[in-house]
This record gives structure tokens, C-alpha cells and sequence, in this order.
């Protein structure tokens, strides 16, 4: 696995984050009939909240991100996006691992949505997360404080 780290992010990050936002959902977007070029960018950037959400580097280098925002009963964890490039080396498990004993430590539920279909589903029920509800396009789940793998 690459050496990563991360960093909080900044406004000046957005960009970045749209375009690999729209670049890691378009194929799950796309096999949804739900993409659209613009509105995919778009949503990112109306709810981006720098304060929480995490730049992933991989040497020194923009690479992904993730975000969890605070909820009245947990987190939800966000913008959990990869260079596909760098995808299938543990970067991603290694970043969810932290965060979810971070959660753990704390007892913070923690929700996901991911689209239907989505290789993302597997990965977040090998941490432990269970459906709690779908739609024909989104399923929720969570995942208790102290669940492994």
C-alpha cells in the first residue's frame, strides 16, 4: 500500500473534489440513468463543508477525500471518493479503518448512503455496516459503534 495521510481541507479544494466526485460516481450514476455532468459537480460543491471533511494524499499529492459531518444521533459519513488509480491498494480501507475506531472510541453511530449497485456497498458491510433503508437509486446504512469485520 502507497503511504497516505491526511489533511483538513480547504475551501480552495472544492474544485478538486467536484471533479473527482464526478469522475468516481459516473458509472453508477450512469448505469442509474441518473448522471448529469453539471448537476453532479454541483451538488458537491452546495454541500461542501471544508470544517468536516479530509483531503487524502498519497505522496504529497491531491488523491481523495472523505467527509463526516455531525448529526443530532451520529455522523454521517460523506464524499468518500478515491482516484480510481489508486483504488484496489487498501488506501481506502486504511482511511475508513481510522475513521470508524475513531467513531468507536467515541460510541458515534455512523450512517452512509451509497447508490445502488455500488461496489462501495460491500466494503462498508465488511466495517460492519447494515442496510437500514433503500430507494430505487440509495441505500442507507449504519453501523453501531464497537461492530468489526
Amino acid at each position: 500500500m502507497a503511504d497516505w495521510e491526511t489533511r483538513r481541507a480547504e475551501l480552495a479544494d472544492v474544485e478538486p473534489i467536484a471533479e473527482l466526485r464526478a469522475v468516481a460516481l459516473r458509472s453508477d450514476l450512469e448505469r442509474l440513468g441518473r448522471y448529469d455532468e453539471h448537476r453532479v459537480r454541483q451538488r458537491l460543491r452546495d454541500g461542501f463543508l471544508a470544517e468536516h471533511t479530509s483531503v487524502i494524499e498519497v505522496a504529497g499529492e491531491f488523491a481523495g477525500c472523505v467527509a463526516l459531518r455531525p448529526a443530532d444521533d451520529g455522523h454521517w459519513l460523506e464524499h468518500f471518493y478515491l482516484d480510481p488509480r489508486l483504488q484496489g491498494q487498501g488506501i481506502g480501507s486504511a482511511v475508513l479503518s481510522r475513521m470508524l475506531e475513531s467513531c468507536d472510541r467515541a460510541g458515534i453511530v455512523v450512517r452512509v448512503d451509497v447508490l445502488r449497485g455500488s461496489p462501495a456497498e460491500r466494503l462498508y458491510e465488511r466495517y460492519g455496516f447494515t442496510v437500514v433503508s433503500e430507494t430505487p437509486v440509495d441505500i442507507f446504512m449504519q453501523r453501531i459503534p464497537g461492530v468489526t469485520r
